[in-house]
């Protein structure tokens, strides 16, 4: 019964939203983007819009490439060669992939040149090294991303494949989106929507969810918080790989000046999923999968500059920075 209960329990975590503007000289957008090294989605949402700008379309285009190098040693990693090539330059990201942080041994290579190693206790125990314990009970091919073109030849003694982040580009109509205003985190009764209801829609437009709580649906019966609006068109980009930190500053640096020029739309979001099994989530972070593995966080752009970011953990991980 005790098992039940559990499988029962909608998987906890922690949101953290706060409220700035891109052009206050205190704003951390920049830095909690650059901190979050290890992303595998990236989503924007841009309502009544009906196509890309050959700018933001050619961003998207370039957040690639990547790299899968298999049966690597460790020891690659930190050799005076590598460190030379690719670690003083501040370039690299590695991470071990097809592995489970809660069970496998998991390595991830920080930007900073700082090797993470998440290890069982018998293969903690063989390497000698002193270390602390997981905060999370229980505890093969590398993948790499890097701004320079040198990684194909300097793996070339490895099985090394290089992978194009994969891009998803749709339309979505009459879409019934929540009122937001800037100022109003929390929301106001009857004028706007607080941004933790906004998060939630985020989700439901994300996976494809039906938003009218029809009563003949037996999938969802999600509706749309209210006040709302119905927008004729909405342009969703979705992008997935390994996709480094500097290319979504990119991203973010375009959207906010998305309204430089006059738009329908009062807002647009980026939204950033790192992947399930890092063993960091920001930073130095420890992160663990328990029962879901999010980390994540996602900015809601205003057409006066302002911004809400809100960041996701698990419950057991660190509370956002």
């Amino acid at each position: 019964m005790a098992t039940l209960r559990r499988l029962r329990e909608a998987p906890r975590h922690l949101l953290v939203c706060e409220k700035s503007n891109f052009g206050n000289h205190k704003s951390r957008h920049r830095h909690l983007v650059q901190t979050h090294y290890y992303n595998y989605r990236v989503s924007f949402l841009l309502p009544e819009c009906g196509i890309l700008s050959e700018e933001l379309k050619n961003l998207v285009m370039q957040t690639g490439p990547y790299y899968f190098v298999k049966n690597l040693p460790l020891h690659e990693l930190i050799t005076p060669e590598f460190i030379s090539t690719f670690i003083k330059k501040g370039s690299c990201y590695a991470l071990t992939y097809n592995t489970n942080i809660d069970e496998d041994n998991t390595v991830a290579l920080l930007p900073n040149g700082k090797l993470i190693l998440s290890l069982d206790k018998d293969t903690y125990e063989e390497t000698g090294l002193q270390g602390h314990p997981s905060q999370f009970s229980g505890r093969k091919i590398m993948k790499f991303s890097s701004e320079e073109s040198t990684m194909m030849s300097y793996f070339s003694k490895y099985q090394i494949q290089e992978h194009q982040p994969k891009v998803a580009l749709s339309t979505v109509r009459d879409l019934q989106c929540p009122v937001l205003q800037s100022s109003e985190l929390d929301g106001a009764p009857e004028v706007s929507c607080q941004a933790l209801e906004l998060f939630d829609w985020l989700g439901a437009v994300f996976s494809n969810v039906g938003l009218n709580n029809e009563p003949n649906n037996f999938i969802s019966t999600y509706c749309c918080p209210q006040p709302s609006t119905v927008v004729a068109k909405a342009y969703l980009c979705t992008i997935t790989g390994f996709i480094l930190p500097e290319k979504i500053c990119l991203l973010l640096e375009h959207l906010c000046h998305y309204f430089d020029e006059l738009k329908l739309a009062p807002w647009v979001t980026l939204s950033v999923q790192g992947f399930a099994d890092s063993p960091v989530s920001w930073g130095k972070n420890e992160h663990g999968f328990w029962k879901g593995g999010e980390h994540l966080y996602n900015f809601v752009i205003f057409n006066n500059q302002d911004y809400w970011l809100q960041m996701a953990v698990g419950a057991n991980d660190h509370c956002p920075p």
